[in-house]
């Protein structure tokens, strides 16, 4: 289960505060029984290895040791030649702003034991409730910031100059609202969250805003189940004061999915309003945050989950949006 998400609404008519009935929970422990089989996971500093490539034969070198990075990340195929992709990387890396750029993630990552442990505790977990489950290769790089993660069944690349912190001076080149989310705590979640994709079955025949919601609903409790002790903020990327006030106005949100037929609309104009990223929904509010479709999801799929019990693999596998929405006995909680 999770946290929960908030923001207090002012709109013309005013929104009423509430104080959130939602227990919060004070402590919290993973379970040591999954943790026993937790695997052994090594994160690959590619960063170090190619920023002290020399030649374009160091660089030759390193993309023949590592042929599915330089497939996938670095996107050899997109290359005439692998020299032209040598001389690509052996200009950028001599360029003096990226080795700026690499020596302050340096200095922010010079340890990166937290993410591995976290990223251990987070296979086990995924591995428990579904065997089949093959840890990845990790990787990091640094990218100019030209890709920020690449998530594949079999491999991983994080890159790192994306996560720096807030207030360095070397930042991406997005939108407040989601360069706020590119923080290392949110990092883990994010991989966790793509991962979730593996399993999530969907109905590729229904369009529906309802689908869509309850799609990102069961992403969002993927990532809480496999992550119990981790903070909604980090999984859903609204801040604590938007949680607070989203739960505290949760009967006026989902009155205007009800009242305006929201659930079963298939325009994707209408469904991009309520589900797509943005730095509010104006829909409801300019004042709420955006993705709200999302969170009331998630709060359905919470409550299916709840009321029927079911294993996380049998949930994430059920494609019926409808059913997961009529058997869930979701109503607004009252404050």
């Amino acid at each position: 289960m999770e946290n929960r998400i908030g923001y207090y609404f002012l709109v013309v008519l005013g929104w009423i505060f509430f104080i959130s009935c939602k227990p919060q929970t004070e402590s919290c422990q993973l379970d040591e029984e999954i943790l026993k089989s937790k695997p052994n996971l090594e994160i690959k500093r590619l960063e170090d290895e190619f920023f002290g490539a020399k030649t374009p034969e160091d660089f030759h070198h390193l993309i023949e040791k590592y042929p599915e990075f330089a497939d996938r990340f670095l996107e050899r195929d997109l290359y005439p030649y692998q020299d032209s992709l040598v001389s690509t990387l052996v200009k950028a890396h001599s360029d003096s702003s990226l080795r700026v750029l690499y020596d302050s993630v340096k200095v922010e990552f010079a340890d990166v034991s937290d993410i591995q442990k976290d990223l251990e505790n987070a296979f086990a977990y995924v591995q428990h409730y579904f065997p089949n489950f093959k840890v990845p290769k990790v990787y990091t790089y640094v990218s100019g910031f030209t890709s920020d993660l690449l998530i594949e069944e079999d491999l991983i690349v994080i890159g790192l100059d994306y996560f720096l912190p807030a207030d360095h001076a070397f930042q991406p080149d997005l939108p407040r609202y989601l360069a706020a989310r590119y923080q290392r705590e949110y990092l883990v979640p994010m991989i966790v969250l793509a991962i979730s994709s593996q399993y999530n079955k969907v109905n590729p025949a229904d369009n529906t805003l309802l689908s869509e919601m309850i799609f990102y609903g069961k992403a969002y409790h993927f990532v809480k189940a496999i992550m119990p002790c981790t903070s909604d903020q980090f999984i859903i990327g609204y801040t604590p004061e938007e949680i607070e006030d989203s739960w505290a106005n949760e009967e006026l949100i989902w009155s205007h999915f009800v009242e305006n037929e929201l659930l079963f609309q298939t325009n994707p104009f209408e469904i991009r309003k309520y589900i797509g990223e943005a730095p509010f929904t104006d829909a409801i509010s300019t004042n709420a945050p955006g993705r709200l479709g999302r969170w009331v999801g998630w709060n359905i799929v919470d409550d299916y989950q709840a009321n029927q019990s079911v294993d996380l693999a049998i949930l994430m596998g059920e494609s019926d949006a409808e059913k997961i929405f009529r058997q869930s006995g979701y109503r607004p909680r009252r404050q």
